[in-house]
């Protein structure tokens, strides 16, 4: 979940939980007592892709990331985006690839980091460069990708059921319920050139998916 603001945004009071009377009814958030600034904590919008060039799927791996799991591309939308320029941007600056083709998979809850996923299922072309929150991409055949079981991973399952593959699903490195919004990747094959080759994917000897946005 997002770090969760101490102090009023317009008047620097700090903040404590107040119950206070909403159309659904009396709900505590935090809120000034001395302005009445209300805390709504609302979901943030994260788009992800399913990125596919020359017929298989792009996963990467996070330069912050411990573990050596790969995950779907995502990021947040910016202002004065819609979230199809969005992801057609993320696609481009964290792997240099060219979107052709865009379709919507679904939109998804993961409401362990506050999130609502917009997926998308993205046709690329291109030479991939990754870019500095990057270390290391694979590219899956669509039948051997396994899933994480929530986050990007329901999206990533979906995309296989509408190609008429049933998914295989396994869990985050070091959770056992809950994963970011991510997909993983199945045993590593030699990474393509230019990126040179690193440490196998610890899924098969695994968060914020892709690049993992943020906070994730």
């Amino acid at each position: 979940m997002n770090a969760e603001p101490r102090f009023c945004t317009q008047c620097a009071t700090p903040l404590a939980w107040v119950t206070a009377l909403e159309d659904a009814g009396e709900r505590q958030r935090l809120r000034c007592p001395a302005c009445g600034w209300t805390h709504w904590n609302n979901p943030t919008p994260v788009l992800a892709a399913v990125v596919e060039l020359d017929g298989r799927v792009l996963l990467a791996r996070n330069a912050a990331w411990e573990h050596k799991a790969f995950a779907l591309i995502t990021g947040f939308m910016e202002a004065g985006e819609t979230p199809r320029e969005g992801i057609v941007r993320e696609v481009k600056e964290e792997t240099d690839l060219d979107v052709s083709a865009l379709s919507l998979i679904g939109v998804y809850d993961f409401q362990r980091m506050n999130q609502v996923i917009v997926a998308y299922h993205a046709v690329a072309h291109g030479t991939v460069r990754l870019s500095p929150e990057l270390v290391d991409y694979r590219l899956i055949a669509p039948r051997d990708l396994r899933c994480w079981r929530s986050g990007t991973g329901q999206a990533l399952a979906d995309w296989l059921r509408g190609h008429g593959i049933e998914p295989t699903f396994m869990e985050w490195p070091g959770q056992r319920s809950e994963a970011p919004a991510t997909a993983p990747a199945p045993a590593p094959a030699p990474a393509p050139a230019p990126v040179p080759p690193v440490a196998t994917d610890a899924a098969s000897n695994p968060a914020a998916g892709g690049a993992q946005p943020g906070p994730l």
